[in-house]
């Protein structure tokens, strides 16, 4: 018998015991799911940071005070180290000391490399808006930022003008919109928000524009924001928190060389000496999303384990499974020796059963974890995800899982005396 036959008569066999193979494949699929189901998730996550963190492009940096620590799982105070001698914690205290206005605006003064500037600050995250009779909830975000602030953090004005020079110098009260402000506000147009005044928390404010909308991250709106001056913020909304510098240059190729002007500069403004360690942070945009990849790293290694051990688990029970073929075929091997048939073949036959099986127990499991994972895409509003590169690994994974599986059934088979078989009972 060629291999066509064999694998013909091990395609028939299987599909005689419909339950049984459902069963064992089953096992499999749930086991190759979660392993795919979670890659694909992870991908789509990261995804959704490299396009959420990376709005400024990969020619900007922001220096800020401290570094944006973006973890899953743990809890690190920030500001703890351990001392070299490996013996006790001891805090950084030049990490507290927060940017200030003054020294954000004499950076911007003084830093004269050819790059954009902006100066911004969070004010904070529960403020309400309200229009005539309509009221948002107490949940909108305030940012303060300058005339350059939209630019160097990806927004796009949909309708309206920026801020100006003069709105930030004298700090008046006028704003930009998110885009879900606006609709919430002004249900018959975004186009008349423009020069409308709006309360913030019963503070008047004239609107400047409407910015398009950026979607969602994680389930939270980007577009549920107001922007206003520095000054403003600095004024009306008093949150203590640090003031954040960006740059951003006009080529690629020189960020590294305006990182290196633009620490030297800060540490002149924060009077450190050369032997004091930098007090803040230059933040290169592109590298906060790889930041919060790595830490999605984990998620990987845990999806592996559990799917390997579901396989481990599955192959176990399809052992068992082709054990238990063997001996309800016992008289069935037995006809094929006196006929002829050799051992190695029927060997080949039981332990192609055991790898078909498996297969077909991965190529449902890969689709399902696609289908799984992708959920997660849609509710990210990220593209369709497929890991090409674990689809492999599943195939190889469960091929050498039904190779395992099958080899000690398929040498009992192969090993039947033919005269005993056929007496079997």
């Amino acid at each position: 018998m060629n291999f066509r036959d064999i694998f013909s008569l091990a395609f028939r066999t299987i599909r005689s015991n419909k339950l049984r193979t459902g069963l064992t494949v089953a096992i499999i699929a749930f086991g190759i799911m979660a392993l795919i189901g979670i890659i694909t998730a992870i991908k789509a996550m990261n995804q959704k940071f490299t396009e959420s963190f990376s709005t400024m492009g990969a020619n900007a940096f922001t220096i800020r005070f401290k570094e944006r620590n973006i973890r899953f799982g743990g809890n690190n105070d920030d500001g703890i180290k351990l001392s070299k001698k490996g013996k006790k914690k001891e805090r950084k205290s030049s990490m507290g000391k927060r940017i200030t206005k003054d020294e954000a605006e004499l950076f911007v003064k003084r830093f004269d490399f050819p790059a954009t500037k902006s100066i911004s600050i969070f004010g904070n995250r529960t403020n309400t808006a309200s229009y005539e009779s309509r009221k948002t909830n107490p949940n909108i975000m305030m940012f303060g930022g300058d005339e350059n602030y939209l630019l160097l953090n990806g927004f796009t004005l949909q309708a309206g003008r920026n801020l100006n020079r003069m709105d930030v110098q004298t700090g008046r009260n006028v704003c930009i919109l998110g885009y879900d402000v606006a609709v919430k506000l002004f249900k018959q147009g975004l186009e008349r928000a423009v020069n409308k005044v709006i309360r913030i928390n019963n503070i008047p404010y004239r609107v400047l524009g409407v910015m398009e909308s950026r979607g969602s991250t994680f389930g939270f709106s980007r577009d549920n924001v107001i922007i206003t001056s520095y000054e403003n913020v600095d004024r009306n909304f008093p949150s203590g928190f640090s003031f954040v510098v960006a740059v951003m240059t006009g080529d690629l190729l020189k960020v590294n060389e305006a990182m290196g002007e633009a620490e030297g500069t800060f540490r002149a403004i924060r009077k450190l000496s050369t032997t004091e360690e930098s007090n803040f942070v230059l933040d290169r945009s592109d590298s906060i999303a790889e930041k919060a990849m790595n830490s999605l790293r984990f998620l990987t290694v845990s999806a592996t384990v559990i799917g390997l051990i579901t396989l481990i688990g599955a192959a176990i029970g399809l052992m068992n499974i082709m054990l238990v073929s063997v001996s309800e075929r016992t008289r069935e091997v037995g006809l094929i020796k006196a006929i002829g048939g050799k051992s190695r073949m029927v060997s080949r036959q039981f332990l192609l059963e055991a790898t078909l099986i498996s297969i077909m127990g991965a190529l449902f499991g890969i689709l399902l974890g696609v289908m799984v994972g992708n959920l997660f895409s849609i509710v990210l509003k990220t593209g369709f995800v497929v890991p090409w590169n674990w689809v492999l690994y599943g195939i190889i994974i469960c091929t050498i899982v039904g190779l395992l599986a099958g080899l000690y059934p398929a040498l009992k088979a192969g090993r039947l005396n033919p005269i005993e078989a056929l007496r079997y009972e």
